[in-house]
């Protein structure tokens, strides 16, 4: 198995006169946020919202900003979330993908639409 990613587009909803910024994102099952790094925070003009503590893989803990929203794209799906401050690589975590039904294939390493779900992404709401 390696590195799965997915192509997406990122807008600022608040800003709707800035350009989109299309990223190629680490597509991660095992982390819970979108994490982008600094420049496309600045590239977005996206506010922090808060701090936070977040664990590290190695187990240690780090203090990082919170911004949003973001607005995510992916073919025929539309998100919103708030990202992680932090790395040099933006990082696509579980619940952004939950929030537009996308499924990541191992076997072919690409992250796809549900294809239960084709036309409209569902969820879970109870």
């Amino acid at each position: 198995m390696g590195l799965t990613n997915a192509k997406i587009q990122l807008r600022n909803p608040r800003r709707p006169e800035l350009e989109a910024v299309d990223i190629d994102a680490l597509a991660d099952t095992g982390a819970v946020h979108m994490c982008i790094p600094l420049h496309i925070q600045m590239q977005l003009q996206l506010d922090e919202a808060e701090a936070k503590e977040v664990t590290l893989a190695d187990g240690s803990r780090k203090l990082v900003p919170y911004v949003g929203p973001i607005e995510l794209r992916f073919r025929n799906r539309i998100g919103f979330t708030g990202a992680l401050v932090m790395g040099d690589t933006p990082l696509l975590g579980a619940i952004p993908m939950e929030d537009m039904d996308l499924v990541v294939v191992p076997k072919t390493r690409e992250v796809i639409i549900n294809p239960l779900n084709p036309n409209i992404a569902t969820s879970v709401a109870k």
